[in-house]
């Protein structure tokens, strides 16, 4: 070893308590933070290399701790926590708010049209197909024909979803018509991320002892994984499409909006930008991202294979996505 740091902090665990919804938060906030996807690849590599030699006791001369922890929340938020491997920009969930403020705040602006409710939920569905696969728990890999025939089917069960709630909202007042583009993500996240995280359902996701070594794969593991993603991104996404309706619909009203009516979608997008800057962090933070489980709960062939290799364990360990 060379330098001074301590060998002593575990940089495998983030900062903060992961038992409670603050530590999470604070977790969380460093890893979405959108700054993060404008660091450079040199910067990124030397994050990498920062955490990795560390892990193996090689300190950097003059390390800090409060550097060291920089170094692993940059590294955090661009490579995978399974499999190591670097994440494709967009996917990242320190674009998440850059990206969905985006998006979402065109599908708000432009929803009166099939057309535009088409497109824009095929964005939308394509940049969460992204998300979900760059997300996803385990570190066995889809093939092409895999990953195309998950994503042909989450965007087009997400965009005819839209299209069918669309069709109900003729019926409805002209600010509840604001809400569909809601509901037609919320439906469509039920849809998507399971699609996209297919391989996860019928081969299951690792699962550890506390110590973090592999006991096996479970397809109850994963489900509950993929539900808890759900509830958080369906829970990023009520402030985002809920308030901004709101707002809209009252500023719409004015007569300052009416002479500039092309001030809708700039306003639309920082108001929805606004909301994301702390429902991304803090529903991401709902649940810990390193999940548990009862022994008891997996299935009862991986319950005797774990009785029998690791008897003392009764609760496995495992990452949920995000």
């Amino acid at each position: 070893m060379s330098g001074d740091l301590s060998l002593d902090i575990n940089i495998k665990e983030p900062r903060w308590d992961q038992s409670t919804f603050m530590g999470r938060a604070q977790h969380f906030f460093f890893v979405t933070d959108p700054r993060n996807i404008l660091k450079s690849s040199k910067t990124l590599e030397d994050a990498r290399v920062t955490v990795e030699n560390y892990r193996l006791g090689v300190v950097k001369p003059g390390l800090t701790e409060d550097e060291l922890w920089r170094a692993k929340y940059v590294y955090d938020s661009a490579f995978h926590p399974d499999t190591g491997e670097k994440m494709v920009v967009v996917g990242r969930m320190s674009a998440q708010v850059p990206m969905n403020m985006t998006i979402t705040g065109c599908m708000l602006t432009f929803y009166r049209t099939t057309p535009a409710v088409v497109f824009w939920q095929w964005v939308n569905q394509s940049f969460n197909a992204v998300v979900n696969y760059t997300n996803r728990s385990g570190d066995a890999a889809l093939t092409t024909n895999q990953l195309a025939a998950a994503y042909v089917s989450a965007t087009t069960g997400a965009v005819v979803t839209a299209l069918g709630l669309k069709s109900l909202a003729k019926r409805l007042p002209a600010v509840m018509s604001r809400f569909v583009p809601f509901f037609a993500v919320a439906a469509a996240n039920c849809i998507n991320i399971p699609f996209m995280r297919q391989r996860e359902l019928k081969y299951g996701i690792p699962v550890t002892d506390e110590n973090g070594n592999r006991l096996g794969e479970s397809v109850t593991a994963a489900k509950s994984g993929i539900i808890q993603v759900v509830v958080s991104r369906i829970g990023m996404a009520v402030p985002a499409m809920a308030i901004p309706p709101v707002i809209m619909n009252a500023l719409e009203k004015k007569a300052f909006m009416k002479r500039f009516p092309v001030l809708n979608a700039p306003v639309q997008v920082g108001l929805v930008g606004l909301c994301l800057v702390f429902a991304t962090p803090l529903c991401c933070a709902l649940f810990p991202q390193k999940s548990s489980m009862a022994v008891s709960s997996l299935e009862p062939d991986l319950q005797e294979r774990i009785r029998q290799n690791s008897p003392h364990t009764t609760t496995v360990f495992f990452n949920k996505g995000l």
